[in-house]
């Protein structure tokens, strides 16, 4: 248990796929918090694994919600709403590009191609934040996941690294226009972890490597570091914080080379 208690407080984890994804390491520090959580599943395909993850929380719930469907946030959102009344905190853990668009030459990114890699990791954070917003009636905490790609360019990233680059802004333009609500709008830039995700990544062993030798800390992170801090998000502890990126990278943002 962590001295961080969020007994009584609700909220909303997209972006679980399996238990080795970094949305269900943020899922179980918030359950052991004491948070109630509805987790959202893409499809069918993911229904059952997503299922018996809410399952292992007591009073978690799963919903269906491609979030790249207006109607199905929407819906989503009503659910929720039902079932809990209000919420306190949001996890937008969502991305996706083309496998093609993630090797080779970002010049010969094709024109479908930025628009899914944008449309998922970056456009989807303004829907969920609208229709999540006035379920947080005493004010709420949405988290992004993020990466240094969006600052620097990493060999194998290519498009990505332009979707986290929106992605942020797009943080920021929601932290200002939502502030006034007390919803505070923050990302995580995590350093290389071993997720089914970062599979499709070319080059990622060497990227992780070379974070490990690189960083202050001699080493490459953990996904319950990146929890940890998505904890801290979700408290009143981080009460004063919104806009902001937040690295958890052992420290390899502030090399130079």
């Amino acid at each position: 248990m962590y001295p961080i208690d969020l007994s009584g407080k609700k909220g909303v984890v997209f972006g679980v796929a399996n238990d080795r994804s970094i949305a269900w390491s943020i899922a179980q520090i918030l359950g052991e918090a004491g948070a109630q959580l509805a987790l959202t599943y893409q499809n069918d395909r993911l229904k059952d694994r997503v299922v018996r993850l809410a399952d292992s929380m007591e009073g978690s719930i799963a919903l269906p919600c491609d979030a790249s469907e207006d109607s199905q946030i929407e819906e989503v959102f009503q659910q929720v709403g039902e079932a809990f009344g209000d919420i306190s905190f949001l996890v937008h853990s969502i991305a996706f590009a083309n496998r093609e668009d993630l090797a080779g030459r970002f010049a010969d990114t094709g024109r479908e191609g930025f628009r899914v890699a944008l449309d998922v990791s970056a456009y989807t954070l303004i829907p969920l934040v609208k229709y999540a917003a006035p379920l947080m009636s005493s004010g709420g905490s949405v988290i992004a996941m993020t990466f240094q790609a969006s600052q620097k360019v990493y060999p194998g990233y290519n498009v990505m690294g332009t979707a986290k680059a929106a992605l942020e802004h797009c943080v920021r333009q929601l932290a200002s226009e939502f502030g006034e609500d007390n919803v505070r709008v923050n990302a995580i830039s995590a350093g290389p972890i071993d997720t089914l995700a970062a599979r499709g990544i070319h080059g990622f062993l060497d990227m992780k490597k070379i974070h490990a030798e690189k960083a202050p800390l001699k080493r490459n992170i953990v996904a319950e570091e990146v929890a940890k801090t998505a904890l801290f998000l979700c408290s009143d502890m981080s009460s004063g914080i919104t806009g902001s990126v937040i690295p958890v990278d052992a420290g390899y943002h502030i090399m130079a080379v």
